[in-house]
């Protein structure tokens, strides 16, 4: 009798939470800190690029979008699966929508500080810094459109970062596989201390990319000269020793995750497996439906990888099904993959919905 009352009293607790949880739910809010993978303009913004004629966003745009796409980011698919809008950069003037949050990403940034871009993660972090102290005035003078601290709270912090760091040492031709691998605990010493620096302003929920299988990048195997050591492939096509780069950064980035969840309380890190799920589409591509997956859509050079640098570019046309738009970055059907792919919670630790942070 006793076990049963528990049994029942347990089973109306669990579904007054799942009452609460399904009925408290506040709007989508997004802070996003990263590169081009996820940059929304603040390249574009920061140099003063406007487009003209670049095919850049001819897909769903059907205007250049300030993405380094054809079309839509994985950002951009995650945030319409939770109807949010889609995220304005914080350096965007004129006409910015902060509605559903703010973008800090930047093409090009790195975690740690490089003479090449002024842009990282750091400066990334102090200028959420600003905007969120200036949001909590503004709100308490009631002015529209500002955020107070419950909302910076309830708000998902997203990083995805790292892949510059990588490549960019990578492509530094004095520098060994091995020298690269040791300073990957300086890249997760970086982010770790981003995280701690959110944390400390307010966030509570975090969204963790690892970076992708670089070595797959066309741009990359295009750069990688003849008899370079590092320059074997794998069964796929990829540079293996950039791959593996890749995969340590990973490794590190995870337990880098575990680690906060322990540290930090009442935070909700995910970690998502970005590299696996990017790494299944190229290597499985004519079952995607895809075609040419080492080769870039725009780019010089022809094939295999279309990549090498030059001033009069060719672009293929609208209907193919490439999976690299520019060699870097990816397309927006390719793009529309891996944020499917993400939504099953398969590649994400612990496996929550996108969609569970809001409700």
């Amino acid at each position: 009798m006793e076990f049963k009352l528990a049994m029942i009293l347990l089973l109306i607790l669990s579904c007054t939470r799942l009452f609460s949880a399904t009925t408290d739910c506040h709007d989508p809010l997004i802070f996003n800190f990263g590169d081009s993978n996820s940059d929304t303009g603040g390249y574009s913004v920061a140099n003063g690029i406007f487009g003209g004629n670049s095919p850049v966003g001819r897909k769903f745009f059907h205007r250049y979008s300030d993405r380094f796409c054809d079309g839509r980011l994985v950002i951009d698919f995650l945030c319409a699966n939770v109807k949010a809008e889609l995220l304005s950069s914080y350096l965007e003037s004129l006409t910015p929508n902060f509605n559903s949050g703010v973008n800090f990403a930047v093409g090009g940034a790195t975690v740690l500080p490089v003479k090449s871009n002024s842009f990282h993660l750091k400066v990334e972090v102090a200028e959420f810094h600003r905007f969120h102290a200036r949001s909590v005035i503004f709100h308490t003078e009631g002015i529209k459109g500002m955020f107070d601290e419950d909302d910076f709270q309830n708000a998902l912090y997203m990083i995805d970062i790292g892949q510059n760091d990588l490549t960019g040492a990578f492509l530094n031709s004095s520098s060994s596989k091995l020298e690269i691998l040791q300073q990957i605990p300086d890249l997760i010493t970086g982010i770790k201390e981003a995280v701690e620096t959110l944390y400390k302003i307010g966030g509570r929920k975090f969204w963790v990319h690892n970076t992708g299988p670089a070595g797959c990048l066309p741009n990359m195997l295009a750069r990688t000269k003849v008899g370079d050591p590092r320059g074997e492939r794998d069964g796929v096509g990829c540079l293996k020793s950039l791959n593996e780069i890749s995969q340590e950064f990973n490794t590190q980035l995870y337990h880098l995750c575990e680690e906060l969840r322990t540290e930090l309380k009442n935070t909700v890190v995910v970690y998502v497996d970005i590299y696996t799920i990017k790494y299944d589409l190229i290597s499985n591509s004519a079952l995607y439906g895809f075609e040419n997956p080492l080769m870039a859509c725009v780019g010089c050079g022809g094939p295999p990888y279309n990549a090498v640098m030059c001033e009069q570019t060719t672009v293929c046309g609208e209907d193919t099904n490439y999976i690299s738009w520019d060699g870097v970055h990816y397309t927006d059907r390719a793009n529309g993959v891996f944020a499917a792919r993400i939504a099953t919670t398969n590649y994400s630790t612990p496996p929550i919905k996108f969609e569970s942070f809001w409700c």
